[in-house]
């Protein structure tokens, strides 16, 4: 598989308020090309970053519940990718502020460990 970039980035997820389903959740790389990331039992290979938001797993999703007035809430695959592609279905609450982090970081020297890196913005529309 050609690498597009000399490093490795973590794959992080912003879940405010979403879900996603199990079957839907994979990366490339076991025999039929897709490599599972998420059991759609617990949250292994799974990490929170910054904020306070709750994350569980019910009916097989990931379900991410946000705490008011608190930074944003991260969910980060605690493996890292370096070319993928991701597919996935996702539930978002009108009221709150959804989207998925991909390529970024977290380092302790920016911000505190502050999540930074490519976002795209989920509408509820």
């Amino acid at each position: 598989m050609r690498e597009f970039f000399n490093y490795k980035w973590m794959f992080f997820l912003v879940l405010i308020v979403t879900g996603i389903n199990a079957n839907n959740s994979y990366s490339q790389s076991n025999n039929e090309g897709w490599k599972m990331l998420f059991n759609g039992k617990n949250l292994d290979g799974w990490k929170q970053l910054n904020g306070k938001a709750k994350y569980k797993v019910i009916n097989n999703e990931i379900v991410g519940i946000s705490t008011l007035k608190t930074p944003n809430s991260f969910l980060c695959s605690v493996e890292e990718y370096s070319d993928f592609i991701l597919e996935f279905e996702v539930i978002v609450d009108p009221v709150v502020n959804s989207g998925v982090q991909f390529r970024s970081k977290s380092l302790a020297e920016y911000n505190n460990g502050r999540v930074h890196g490519y976002q795209f913005e989920l509408d509820p529309q």
